[in-house]
């Protein structure tokens, strides 16, 4: 099998890194008459890696009907989700730029986890794979928070931060894998892929 799949993500560093590793992908994107974001919805008292999990299910369940609906050609459909959390508190994408500096506010001078969790469905089979990692950013002062959520880099993040992008001067140490914070662990990634068929 050619190492050709269906890649369930917005997000723009996910096909980068899949392009990393030599994986060709086509977009499954929601359509407009899917509410994608409900998917992403914590629920009350849930631990960050049973969310991330829970999404990333529910995710491929989504994906898999829609490549039904739309009849395109069978392939491997990949999924994954990102969070940070801090302790068992969820930090997901900040709406505003408020939001974005209280997430960042909390994660000054400490370590965080970032969580990753993949999946890849291939007919009536479904692998997955959870990657955490660990971030440790130096402390920052109301200046510096305000002036990196002002960059706008901050929206549509996890945690409020890109790791790849102006975030990086302020991380003192990462333990882990540095593409799962990015947003898809690739070693966990290629496992799956192989275990799915593909050649890589």
């Amino acid at each position: 099998m050619t190492a050709f799949i269906y890649l369930a993500s917005q997000s723009p560093r996910r096909r980068e890194l899949l392009a990393q590793i030599g994986v060709r992908c086509e977009l499954l994107l929601p359509s407009d008459d899917e509410d994608a974001e409900a998917l992403e919805a914590a629920h009350a008292g849930e631990a960050p890696a049973a969310y991330v999990r829970r999404v990333t299910r529910l995710k491929v369940d989504a994906a898999v009907l829609r490549l039904d609906r739309l009849g395109l050609r069978p392939a491997p459909i990949l999924c994954a989700d990102t969070t940070v959390a801090l302790g068992r508190t969820i930090l997901g994408k900040p709406a505003d730029v408020k939001e974005a500096r209280s997430m960042l506010t909390a994660l000054a001078g400490r370590t965080h986890r970032v969580l990753t969790a993949v999946a890849v469905q291939c007919g009536a089979r479904r692998f997955e794979a959870l990657r955490a990692s660990r971030v440790t950013f130096d402390a920052l002062t109301a200046r510096q928070i305000a002036s990196y959520a002002a960059t706008g880099e901050a929206l549509g993040k996890a945690g409020g931060y890109a790791i790849q992008g102006v975030a990086a001067r302020h991380v003192s140490r990462i333990s882990g894998s540095y593409s799962g914070i990015v947003g898809l662990p690739l070693f966990e990634t290629t496992c799956l892929l192989r275990a799915a068929g593909l050649k890589i």
